[in-house]
């Protein structure tokens, strides 16, 4: 197992890696919040700037393992609100092409500093 990290995303916060090389083919991006790396703090606006800011986030650390969002097999977005689904669909579509990775979307109590979006992902490295 190979630990995989970049500047151009936010830091872990707390005992865990951005990402890590499973050594079996697979890269597993850990849950990225919408923290801008630069200012380390949410974007203005809503959940469409909050969702453009994890995709953008998980794109910069799969770029460290040279890869990019096409080898995304599988995403997982948390919201912490379900009506917000409309509105991060709309800009997820932006972020990924035919075929389109398998998803889940789900709506949690809370997510961490208050984001109301999450996005974790696992890539294939063919």
């Amino acid at each position: 197992m190979k630990a995989i990290h970049t500047e151009k995303a936010p830091a872990a916060i707390g005992p865990y890696s951005q990402a890590v090389d499973s050594g079996a083919g697979l890269i597993f991006v850990s849950g990225q919040l919408p923290i801008d790396p630069a200012t380390g703090a949410f974007p203005e606006g809503g959940v469409k700037e909050q969702t453009c800011q994890s995709l953008t986030n998980a794109r910069a650390i799969l770029e460290a393992a040279g890869l990019g969002l096409q080898n995304v097999v599988k995403t997982t977005v948390f919201l912490a609100d379900m009506a917000d689904f409309a509105a991060m669909n709309e800009v997820y579509a932006q972020f990924f092409a035919a075929p389109f990775p398998a998803r889940s979307a789900v709506a949690v109590k809370t997510l961490p500093k208050g984001a109301l979006v999450e996005i974790e992902c696992i890539a294939n490295l063919r």
